[in-house]
C-alpha cells in the first residue's frame, strides 16, 4: 500500500470533492502523476461524449489495487483509524465510478420499476469492498451509500444539463447549485446533514431568461431519498417531488390558495376543498416559486410562519398542517432594492437567503466565453430540427447573428431572447431585436429628461447622449444604427462612455 500512498490519498479527497471546481482537476493530476491528461477545467455537457480518461484511469488502477490493500486488511495486524478510513473512502469512490453508468439508467428510465434490479448486485459489490469484518470506523449500511450514490448520479446528471456552456460564470454557477445539493464538506453532509438539508431555504437571484428554473428543479431533482432494502425500491420517485409555481400570473387570492388550499366557501369561487402545493408536496419534495418579489405583504407574512414553525392552515380553516419539504424561492428584482422600497418585508428575507444563487446573464457568459454562443445555438437548434439540418441551420444562425446583431450584443433578454432569434432565423431568415424597456434606474433617464426640457444640452451632447442611449438599451451598434438610421462607427463614435456607466450602474451590471 505504501507505494500506492498518493493515488489513494488523492482518491479519498476525490471521493467528497466538488467536482466543478478545479480543485478535481488538481487531485486527478496527484493521483495519476505523469500519466494524468489534461482535459480542461471546466467540466460541461459537450464533453459528456468524450469521457475523462483521468477518471477511466483511476478507476482502472483501484479496481487492480484494491482488492489486495482489502486482503491485507483482512489478515489482522494492527492498522489505525486513519488508515481504515482512508480504506473505506477510497472503497466509495470506487464503488460508485463502477456503477454509475447503472446508476444513470435509473435517472433517465421514464417509469421506474416497484423493484430496482440493480441493487442486488451492488450489495454483493458493497460487500466485497466493505466486508463487516474490516469493522471501519463509521461505516453506513449499503443500502445507505446506495442511496447517497444515486443521489450523487442524479445530481450530476441535472447540473450538467440544466446548463449549458464552459464560461466561468456558468463553471461557478453549477458549483454553487452542487453547494446548494451537498454544502461545502461533503463529509459533513454523510454524517448525518443529509437528512436536513431541506431546512435550508434556497433564493436564487438574477435577470429574467436565465434559466432560475432550470436552477430549481435541478436542486429538486437532486434531493436524497431513501432505500428501502427490504421492498428494494426507493421510498419515493424523484420525478414527482418537485412542484413549481410563478406567483407572477396569479392573483392574490389565487397565490394564497394554490401555496395553502381553502376549504369550500372560503372565498367566492371556492366550490369545493383545494389541497395546497404546500400540503401536496411530500416530505422529500420541493415547491418552487418563481418571482417571489412578486407577492403581497400578506402572503409573506404567512409564508414567514411556514419557514419558522413548518405550519400552515387551509384559507378558511383552522387546522394546523405541516409543510416537510424543501422550499426554493427566484426573483428578478434587487432583494435589497425591494426591502429598500417596502416591497419586501425584512424578516421575510432573512428567512429565505440562507442559501443564494445568483444566474449570470448571457452577455457576462459570451465575454468570458464567446464560443458559447455556438454551443448555445447548436444546442437550442438541435431540439428544433433534429440531426439532419444541425450543423447548416446552426452556421446559417450563428452567421446572421454575426453579421446582423455583432458580437457585442448585449442579449437583454438572455436565454429567452436567443431561443426566439433562433426560431425567427430558422422562419423568416432575420431576428429584429427589440429595444430594452430599460431596467434602468428611472433616476438617469429622469436625469436626461430634466436636462432636455431644461435646455441645458447643446445638440452635440444630446445626440451623444440619446445614441448612448438606444445602443444601451438595443444591445449592439449594429441594431442602435439600424434605429437611428445611423452609420455603425457614426454610432460607435457618438458613445459617451461616462453617461453608459451610469446607465449600466443604474441597472446593477
Amino acid at each position: 500500500m505504501p507505494s500506492d500512498r498518493k493515488l489513494f490519498e488523492a482518491t479519498a479527497q476525490l471521493t467528497y470533492c466538488n467536482p466543478f471546481l478545479p480543485e478535481r482537476v488538481d487531485l486527478e493530476r496527484r493521483a495519476l502523476g505523469r500519466d494524468f491528461e489534461p482535459h480542461g477545467e471546466v467540466w460541461h455537457a459537450d464533453r459528456l461524449s468524450d469521457p475523462n480518461p483521468n477518471v477511466v484511469r483511476i478507476q482502472e488502477r483501484l479496481e487492480q489495487r484494491l482488492p489486495g490493500w482489502r486482503n491485507e486488511l483482512l489478515e489482522g495486524g494492527v492498522h489505525s483509524a486513519d488508515e481504515l478510513k482512508l480504506y473505506r473512502d477510497v472503497a466509495y469512490y470506487t464503488l460508485y465510478n463502477r456503477w454509475q453508468e447503472d446508476l444513470l439508467e435509473l435517472v433517465l428510465r421514464p417509469k421506474s420499476p416497484r423493484k430496482v434490479e440493480l441493487w442486488s448486485d451492488f450489495e454483493v459489490g458493497h460487500a466485497s469492498l466493505l466486508p463487516p469484518e474490516l469493522q471501519l470506523p463509521d461505516q453506513a449500511p449499503a443500502d445507505l451509500v446506495f442511496a447517497w450514490f444515486f443521489q450523487l448520479r442524479r445530481a450530476f446528471h441535472f447540473v450538467f444539463h440544466s446548463l449549458y456552456g464552459s464560461s466561468a460564470p456558468v463553471a461557478r454557477l453549477r458549483a454553487q447549485i452542487w453547494q446548494s445539493i451537498f454544502t461545502h464538506d461533503m463529509r459533513r453532509f454523510r454524517r448525518g446533514l443529509y437528512t436536513r438539508v431541506g431546512d435550508f431555504t434556497t433564493l436564487i437571484t438574477g435577470p429574467s431568461g436565465t434559466g432560475k428554473e432550470l436552477v430549481a428543479r435541478a436542486i429538486g431533482m437532486s434531493r436524497f431519498i431513501p432505500f428501502d432494502s427490504r421492498r428494494g425500491a426507493f421510498v419515493e420517485d424523484f420525478r414527482s417531488s418537485f412542484f413549481a409555481l410563478n406567483l407572477s400570473a396569479l392573483s392574490p387570492t389565487l397565490v394564497e390558495s394554490e401555496l395553502f388550499g381553502h376549504r369550500k366557501g372560503s372565498f367566492t369561487g371556492a366550490v369545493q376543498d383545494r389541497t395546497g402545493w404546500l400540503e401536496t408536496c411530500p416530505p422529500l419534495g420541493s415547491v418552487f416559486l418563481d418571482e417571489i418579489g412578486e407577492i403581497s405583504s400578506d402572503i409573506q407574512v404567512k409564508l414567514l410562519r411556514v419557514l419558522q414553525t413548518r405550519t400552515f392552515q387551509r384559507i378558511g380553516d383552522t387546522k394546523d398542517l405541516r409543510f416537510e419539504g424543501k422550499l426554493i424561492a427566484a426573483t428578478n428584482r434587487d432583494p435589497e432594492e425591494e426591502m429598500r422600497a417596502g416591497r419586501m418585508r425584512p424578516d421575510f428575507y432573512y428567512r429565505i437567503c440562507s442559501d443564494l444563487i445568483e444566474t449570470p446573464s448571457l452577455r457576462r457568459q459570451f465575454s468570458d466565453s464567446p464560443d458559447d454562443l455556438a454551443r448555445l445555438v447548436r444546442f437550442l437548434v438541435a431540439d428544433l430540427v433534429g440531426d439532419p439540418d444541425l450543423e447548416s441551420v446552426t452556421d446559417e444562425v450563428i452567421e446572421w447573428i454575426e453579421s446582423s446583431l455583432g458580437p457585442d450584443y448585449a442579449w437583454p433578454g438572455n436565454f429567452r431572447e436567443l431561443e426566439q432569434c433562433v426560431r425567427n432565423v430558422l422562419i423568416r431568415g432575420s431576428y429584429e431585436a427589440a429595444v430594452s424597456t430599460g431596467n434602468e434606474s428611472s433616476t438617469v433617464t429622469d436625469d436626461l429628461a430634466a436636462e432636455v426640457a431644461g435646455m441645458k444640452l447643446d445638440a452635440e451632447e444630446l445626440l451623444r447622449r440619446y445614441t448612448t442611449l438606444v445602443y444601451f438599451r438595443s444591445g449592439s451598434y449594429l441594431s442602435a444604427a439600424r434605429r437611428l438610421g445611423l452609420d455603425r462607427r457614426t454610432v460607435k463614435a457618438k458613445i459617451d462612455p461616462e453617461y453608459l456607466e451610469r446607465l449600466r450602474s443604474a441597472r446593477g451590471r
